[in-house]
Order: structure tokens, then C-alpha cells, then sequence
């Protein structure tokens, strides 16, 4: 069995790396009115291109920029559609670990226009990335049109604006297809939409919540779905997609649990994407029987490999695991990966830089010795 040469890899990573203290400092230093903003702009290229090195030092095929240059996975790139504005409200999200809870706070978003790109989100940041990356495949990561929705529901959308929430829909995936289109243009090959909100609604909790505020929690996955696939209509034919979906990942903690089994049937065999990355590293995610919807052709990269803690995870469970999967989908449509980023959040998970980089070289090492 061979190593891939199309994303994604066999040994791959889904985006987010630690920031460097030097980088969190200058971050704090600029919020304060201390750093100017080129000064900044600096202090995360010289950043970046570290990140970019130990990403190819450890044998990565991936290449990100760490999600320097962000505070959040997601927000960073919402608030830059053409009609969304962050408002003075407070959205607050229960986390949890499993000796304590901690609470996620972020603006509220309101959609006060119609929604639309105007400049190309992140594409100083992807050119910057690419210019960088002397080998390998670099990769941007974007939160996925249902991230948009999700969190606010449709409280969140001005009626004035979407009388009707088709045309928001219509309006919210036109938005995202045309961002794909300019990505494209920049030369990016290979993007990620990331996605929590497949992956909430395994669990009944969410689903209750979809529920009281007035959506259709038993079919949103597949609207979600829907929207995703006309944003990538259009995509351009050398440009591999991937998703992948997590139950949350701030300060190694998370907001939900549950198997794939509830979006499982609709999201594997209809999602239109080349991969996915599937959170698999304790009992929260289940069982990998829900991967026997996997059609043929698409790849699914089991998410083993936790970033919630330092502990280094054992090779040989590890292989043992890749072995499970490979009874419900073939071992030859395997990848392996972390769970989630190390860094969703600026702060970051409870781990060292060292600690980061033996896990990607563990997930290096295994990959070779399994597909060669």
C-alpha cells in the first residue's frame, strides 16, 4: 500500500498548532495599543514560518500556518462575510472536562444585511503560507457554512433582511462558493471546512436545544449538508475538500458526546467532500460502526491521537485501533490524525510545544509503518 498523494495524507493534522509565548505576547501587547499592527504582522510571520518548518521536519505532507494570525477557529472568518457584525451580546458555551467545567464566551452575531464576500477571507493569510511553504501541501481551514447558523439559529437573523430563510440559505452558500472560487485562484489546493455542528447533533442534548429554539433538529444535518455541498458545486477540479468535526475544543475541554450514528447514513454517503476527520480518541466519539456508510472513494481520517493532553499515545494501540476501523471501511481509505487542532483557541490545549510535536511524529511513525 502506497502514501498518498492527494490530500488527505496518510499522516495529516487538522490545522490548529500551540502559539509561541513570543506570539501571545505580541497579541497582548497590540490588544493593549503597545504593538503596532505590522509589528505584529511581523512577530506572526517570523511565527509561521517556524511552524512551517516543524511541520516538515517531523515528515508532515500537511503544511498550515497554525491559525496564527486567529483568535478563534471560527468567529475570525465569520465576522468577515459581507453582512454579519458581532453585537454586544454575549454568547456563552459550557465546556467540559472531566474534573471541571469552563465557560467559552464570544460575541453574538447578528446578520444584518445580505450575506456576501467582499474580500477574500484569509487570502493574505493562505498566499503567506504558500509563499512559506517550500515543500508540501498547504492547507487553509475555514468554519463551514453551518457554523453561520448554528450557534444563533434563526433568532440571529434579521427578518427585514431574510423575510425568507431559503434566500438565506441561497444567499449563505453563493457567499461561500465564491470564496471558494477566489481560494482557488490563489492556488489553494487543498481546503477544510470545519464542522462541530455535525458532530453536536449525536447528542440529544444538542439536539433538545435545535429543538426549543424553534429549528428541526431531526433534519438539520441534512440542510446543513446541503448547504455544504452547493457551496462546493463549483469547486475547482484540482482543489481537495475535507471536514471535520469535533464535540468541541477549548482548553482541552469539550460541549458534546456522542457516536456518529445519528448523522451518520446522510453525512458519509451524501457530503461532497474528499475526507473526513473524525474525532476517535475516548468513548465520547463511539464506536467505528458508523463508518460502514462510507462510500467507496472517499477518505476517512481517524482523529486517534488526542490533543487534549501530553500523554503520548501507545503505537501499537494505535495500530490495533486502525485495524478495528478497517472492519466497517478499507484499510486503503484510512488516514490518521489528532482529534482536533492543538489550538482552536488562541489559548490553547493543556500540552507543551514538545508534547505537540511527539505527537505528530507518532502519527508520522505509524502511518509509514502501517500503509508504508
Amino acid at each position: 500500500m502506497t502514501a498518498r498523494t492527494r490530500p488527505p495524507f496518510r499522516a495529516d493534522h487538522v490545522g490548529s498548532l500551540l502559539r509561541p509565548p513570543r506570539l501571545l505576547e505580541a497579541r497582548a501587547a497590540h490588544a493593549e495599543g503597545r504593538l503596532p499592527a505590522e509589528e505584529l504582522r511581523a512577530v506572526e510571520d517570523d511565527a509561521i514560518r517556524e511552524v512551517v518548518r516543524m511541520q516538515e521536519e517531523v515528515g508532515l505532507q500537511t503544511r498550515t500556518d497554525g491559525e496564527f494570525r486567529r483568535t478563534s477557529w471560527h468567529m475570525d472568518f465569520i465576522y468577515q462575510l459581507g453582512g454579519i457584525r458581532p453585537t454586544d451580546e454575549k454568547i456563552e458555551v459550557q465546556f467540559h472536562t472531566k474534573d471541571d467545567d469552563l465557560s467559552f464566551t464570544s460575541a453574538a452575531l447578528r446578520v444584518d444585511g445580505p450575506i456576501r464576500v467582499e474580500e477574500t477571507i484569509f487570502g493574505d493569510a493562505f498566499t503567506f503560507l504558500r509563499e512559506t511553504a517550500s515543500s508540501g501541501t498547504p492547507k487553509l481551514t475555514v468554519p463551514s457554512p453551518s457554523m453561520v447558523h448554528y450557534r444563533g439559529g434563526p433568532a440571529a437573523i434579521d427578518p427585514a433582511i431574510y423575510p425568507d430563510m431559503e434566500q438565506f440559505w441561497a444567499d449563505l452558500s453563493a457567499a461561500y462558493a465564491e470564496q471558494v472560487r477566489r481560494l482557488g485562484e490563489l492556488g489553494c489546493t487543498y481546503l477544510q471546512f470545519d464542522d462541530t455542528s455535525l458532530a453536536y447533533l449525536n447528542d440529544p442534548a444538542q439536539r433538545d436545544m435545535i429543538n426549543k429554539r424553534g429549528d428541526d433538529a431531526e433534519h438539520q444535518h441534512e440542510r446543513y449538508i446541503r448547504q455544504i455541498n452547493a457551496a462546493l458545486a463549483g469547486r475547482p477540479a484540482d482543489m481537495a475538500v475535507t471536514t471535520h468535526m469535533c464535540r468541541g475544543n477549548f482548553r482541552s475541554a469539550w460541549a458534546a458526546s456522542g457516536g456518529y450514528d445519528f448523522v451518520a447514513e446522510a453525512l458519509f454517503s451524501e457530503l461532497a467532500v474528499d475526507g473526513f476527520f473524525l474525532e476517535y480518541d475516548d468513548e465520547r466519539s463511539g464506536g467505528f460502526a458508523p463508518l460502514r456508510f462510507v462510500p467507496p472513494g472517499k477518505q476517512v481520517v481517524l482523529g486517534l491521537v488526542t490533543t487534549k493532553s501530553g500523554a503520548l499515545e501507545d503505537k501499537d494501540t494505535l495500530k490495533r485501533r486502525i485495524d478495528e476501523a478497517s472492519r466497517y471501511v478499507p484499510l486503503e481509505q484510512l488516514c490518521l490524525s489528532p482529534q482536533c487542532g492543538f489550538s482552536s483557541t488562541v489559548e490553547g490545549n493543556n500540552l507543551s510545544y514538545d508534547e505537540q510535536v511527539a505527537k505528530l511524529r507518532l502519527i508520522v511513525e505509524t502511518a509509514q509503518e502501517v500503509w508504508g
